[in-house]
């Protein structure tokens, strides 16, 4: 395989996996609004959890890694470097991404656990930090200022 393709085809699976990322990131917080609010031992208690285990396990996980993986790849095949700012940019809001995931994880798992630690309205504003951070990524993959 010429490395042209294997660049192209890296990106496609990259692109792939970043989109069913951030539609965990982005639904995880507003699923928790929801969880928040439902009394524990409940019908609906245990609906959330269910429906965020499997979130995070089948889909989120999974594509972070593969989001990351591929993004080394991807960087590795286009020789670029960190002397390029606006990877260094990137790179920052990707580590600041799997921060707020990490967040995530942690108040999943307080949910699961009974604990309502959070109001409805947390997870509101929460639910915005990936949106912010997507944008920063889009604009220096795409725009690559500071080049």
């Amino acid at each position: 395989m010429r490395v042209c393709q294997m660049y192209e085809w890296l990106k496609v699976v990259h692109v792939l996996a970043v989109i069913s990322w951030m539609a965990g990131l982005l639904y995880l917080p507003r699923l928790m609004v929801y969880h928040t609010a439902a009394a524990v031992g409940s019908e609906v208690d245990v609906t959330f959890k269910v429906m965020e285990r499997r979130l995070l396990s089948a889909i989120m996980r999974p594509a972070a890694l593969v989001s990351l993986l591929t993004g080394f790849g991807l960087i590795h095949v286009a020789g670029y470097g960190l002397a390029d700012r606006w990877l260094l940019i990137k790179l920052v809001a990707v580590v600041l991404m799997f921060c707020a995931h990490g967040v995530l994880e942690k108040h999943s798992g307080e949910l699961r656990r009974g604990q309502r630690l959070r109001s409805g309205r947390y997870f509101r504003v929460v639910n915005e930090v990936p949106t912010v951070l997507m944008i920063v990524i889009v604009i220096m993959v795409i725009v690559k200022p500071f080049s």
